[in-house]
């Protein structure tokens, strides 16, 4: 037994030894440098480590960049002014003008209202609310229009922006190329970003007047994206390559979208307009039969409620079958 527990100190012993000259004898050759290099970590290559803090400091500035872009467009979430929604119209009247022609309707509704043989009471009523209503829907609708003509065209106006980039042209002569070349609505509003940047204006202020006269998601895209590449560097041809594809997937989707809602946007037309055709063939086939509606006070009440009502349901049918993307 005695020997035994010699023996088992002897090997404790020769271990204890064996461990402090490996710790305490410096290693020699490739081993040392691999050891240093592992003890040593990211520190140890200035060259290995300048690229990662480059990466990741642009990174940062990309985030913060963005951070403060988001802040911009959510300070410019505000209702336009009427100057600002004639021009997004692509109209070139005056504010003044817009008046004068929302007098001229309200007028003229007035009139008919009498010529029909209303009350004074409905008659303006009636004036009152072409006057204030037609105007802007038809603003709202040119708006709506010019829109979807400039976004049908906008990913090809970005690539021809890529192709000049590539070949060597700067930014600017890409954005004149644009602006000669593509038609209209792109063409004008780059016209306008080329000839603000000839006097002085950056291009990021420029962007940010071509989203306020076009307010649609895609420039919003292509400003961030522009912005970005100005202040951070990188490859603009590259960026805006795949911001043109995410377009057209984009453009693609909405398709998509408007093909699967198109019976139901069918319905909502046809249950929304069946109550008006049938009250017009009522009127003209037997005008006595309905007249009480238009002549009694009951009736002008009915025809209210009537037309409250109507507007909720075609509110409720439209919140339906509108899609967000």
């Amino acid at each position: 037994m005695g020997t035994f527990v010699y023996a088992l100190t002897a090997v404790f012993f020769l271990l204890g030894l064996g461990g402090i000259a490996y710790g305490f004898v410096l290693p020699s050759g490739e081993t040392s440098k691999k050891r240093m290099a592992a003890a040593a970590g990211p520190q140890a290559s200035g060259a290995g480590r300048a690229a990662p803090d480059a990466n990741q400091q642009r990174r940062k500035n990309v985030q913060s960049l963005l951070k403060d872009l988001e802040k911009q467009q959510a300070a410019k979430k505000q209702r336009p002014t009427l100057r600002r929604r004639i021009e997004q119209a692509g109209l070139n009247i005056s504010v003044q003008t817009f008046w004068i022609a929302s007098a001229a309707a309200g007028a003229v509704a007035l009139l008919g209202s009498l010529m029909m043989r209303q009350s004074l009471l409905a008659g303006v009523l009636g004036a009152f609310g072409v006057a204030l209503g037609l105007p802007r829907w038809v603003l709202a609708f040119l708006k709506k229009r010019r829109q979807k003509k400039f976004t049908v065209e906008f990913a090809n106006a970005i690539d021809a922006i890529v192709r000049s980039v590539r070949s060597g042209l700067p930014t600017t002569e890409a954005l004149k190329i644009v602006a000669r070349e593509m038609p209209e609505p792109v063409s004008g509003e780059f016209t306008k970003l080329v000839e603000s940047m000839k006097v002085g204006v950056t291009l990021e202020q420029g962007l940010k007047r071509m989203y306020e006269a076009m307010p649609t998601a895609e420039v919003s895209f292509f400003g961030i994206v522009m912005t970005i590449q100005q202040k951070s560097g990188g490859n603009l041809s590259e960026a805006l390559s795949n911001l043109s594809g995410v377009l057209r997937d984009r453009k693609r989707l909405q398709g998509k979208i408007k093909a699967m809602s198109s019976e139901a946007k069918a319905s909502a037309m046809i249950i929304g307009s069946l109550p008006v055709v049938v009250m017009g063939l009522v009127y003209f086939t037997t005008p006595d039969y309905i007249k009480l509606l238009f002549t009694e006070r009951m009736g002008n009440l009915m025809l209210a409620g009537c037309a409250v009502w109507m507007g909720v349901g075609i509110a409720v049918m439209k919140k339906m079958i509108t899609f967000k993307h």
